[in-house]
């Protein structure tokens, strides 16, 4: 009964987003051009999370892992639903701020 509870609080392995940036995986900020402009982290490529469903080719087309991010989480987890969905391999980042001192 115990492995029961202990299995269904279990926390969900630690992703090492410097490993995968290491590795090729690019970076996809979901917030709208005027957030971006107000700071972002280096090298990420701003996709607003109203147009993700026009970049999914383009995004296809670099065979890469993405990581999304935006200002608390809530819009990059909508845009990797969304990317996973066509297929391609994707991570919540969540807050870009947060995720910049991961990487």
């Amino acid at each position: 009964m115990l492995n029961i509870f202990k299995n269904m609080f279990a926390a969900a392995p630690t992703i090492d987003y410097a490993e995968l940036v290491k590795n090729g995986a690019i970076i996809v900020d979901v917030r709208t051009k005027g957030e971006f402009q107000g700071g972002h982290i280096k090298g990420s490529i701003n996709i607003p999370l109203d147009t993700i469903n026009s970049k999914i080719e383009e995004l296809k087309k670099k065979n890469k892992i993405v990581i999304t991010c935006c200002r608390s989480g809530n819009r990059s987890g909508m845009a990797k639903s969304v990317l996973e969905r066509n297929g391609i391999e994707c991570y919540n980042g969540g807050a870009w701020n947060v995720l910049q001192n991961k990487l």
